[in-house]
């Protein structure tokens, strides 16, 4: 066993532990290789949230049925969303998969090889932070999720909310930073819930404050919130720190309080613009994005309406949208039909598409002849790329070695989704 390669699809949670599950592999003496199909190990990090995300799991574990033929030593682990508690089902789906692992539990996949390579495995799975960190990087603080939204998996999957010590997170921020991160983005479910579970008052706020105060760590962010714990104190934060960047994910997911209500959201669209205004009001130039699900179950064309109005209202800075997706398990799916056909879902969503793009559009026409803050993260044909604190991506050319580096940009061309400039200095 020389070799290992990691599939990733899904959440930033499963990019952070995909990259903590290589720091313990590479313990392990295994190295990282491109080409599953040459690779020892391969792991599939999976995600079940949608069908779409599970229909591209399915897809690879059909291809590395064929590939363990051609190798039967090969390991296979499937790892992530697509776990439950019991795994028999999903065993006798796949009988060529070597191991399952539920999100964050790597131990069986550690156990095997340790068997395989006649090795001792303990201690591999301690301190398991990654090694040669992106610029922008991700650490998971909260795991899990109580809420209970009815159509979502997720807490089946990932199990019930556990905050991680905040010394803990703050030693793993120190030496990603040292390692060359310079953004991190701390990740949670429900990341605005942080603390709730310990028992004092620390919270979210805290964590910031401690996280922002790291040195050569240039910007902060985290994702994603409920609107449900999105304190006064969570905002007098993200205004006061000045490396905590002006964005915050709010998803609002309906545009109906009847439908709000049939999700369990656990809020009205009247609280859901108060915290709005309320988050505007407090900081300045703050950037907000949502998430919105169309065609769930009972869904009326005047609901949906409700919807359309809402992002006209509110002029969200991005949205991610989604069609609902019925997920086995999940209350929505035992209790309400799927009655929204998939052709009007689709239309639903080019509807809000095509509406968006024009939202998105005019506010990044603003930004024409302004200079903007910009973290360099990564070069795209031949262009550097990076985004400002409010999470607007910026494309710029330039010779030099711009990498990490926080740079200023004059902007002289807009899209929807993207913004193009001149370096300044």
């Amino acid at each position: 066993m020389n070799s290992y390669h990691i599939w990733t699809v899904g959440c930033q949670m499963n990019k952070a532990d995909s990259e903590r599950l290589g720091v313990a592999l590479g313990a392990l003496g295994l190295s990282s290789v491109t080409d599953a199909a040459e690779a020892d190990v391969v792991v599939l990090n999976s995600c079940v949230v949608r069908q779409s995300a599970e229909d591209k799991v399915v897809g690879t574990l059909g291809f590395m049925k064929s590939v363990k033929k051609r190798n039967p030593d090969k390991i296979v682990a499937l790892m992530g969303c697509m776990v439950g508690a019991s795994s028999k089902d999903i065993e006798k789906r796949f009988p060529h998969v070597d191991v399952f692992m539920r999100p964050q539990q790597y131990g069986p996949l550690i156990d095997l090889l340790g068997q395989r390579m006649e090795l001792d495995t303990e201690g591999c799975l301690v301190g398991l932070v990654p090694t040669n960190p992106d610029v922008n990087g991700f650490v998971p603080v909260i795991h899990g999720c109580d809420l209970m939204c009815t159509f979502c998996i997720i807490p089946f999957r990932r199990g019930r909310q556990i905050s991680r010590p905040m010394a803990e997170i703050v030693n793993e921020v120190e030496l990603m930073t040292c390692r060359g991160m310079r953004e991190v983005t701390l990740l949670g479910q429900t990341v605005d819930a942080y603390g709730h579970d310990f028992g004092d008052s620390k919270d979210l706020s805290d964590l910031l404050r401690q996280v922002g105060s790291i040195h050569d760590l240039l910007r902060v962010r985290f994702l994603t919130s409920h609107p449900l714990f999105m304190s006064d104190r969570i905002i007098d934060a993200v205004a006061e720190i000045d490396s905590v960047c002006e964005h915050i994910n709010l998803p609002v997911q309906a545009g109906d309080d009847q439908v709000l209500s049939q999700m369990k959201r656990r809020y009205t669209l009247g609280e859901y613009r108060r915290l709005v205004d309320r988050i505007r009001a407090r900081i300045p130039g703050v950037s907000i994005s949502t998430d919105i699900i169309v065609g769930f179950p009972g869904e009326t064309a005047r609901q949906f309406q409700c919807t359309v109005d809402l992002l006209e209202e509110l002029q969200f800075d991005k949205v991610h949208l989604a069609a609902y997706s019925s997920r086995p398990g999940t209350f929505a799916a035992r209790k309400f039909p799927d009655d929204v056909p998939l052709v009007e879902k689709r239309r639903r969503m080019m509807e809000l598409e095509k509406l968006q793009k024009e939202i998105q559009s005019r506010s990044n026409a603003r930004f024409i002849n302004q200079t903007v803050e910009v973290l360099v993260d990564g070069n795209k044909n031949g262009k550097w790329k990076g985004r400002t604190r409010t999470d607007k991506l910026v494309f710029f050319e330039d010779n030099r070695e711009l990498l990490g580096k926080l740079v200023n940009v004059r902007v002289d061309n807009t899209s929807a989704w993207a913004m193009q400039g001149i370096l300044v200095g």
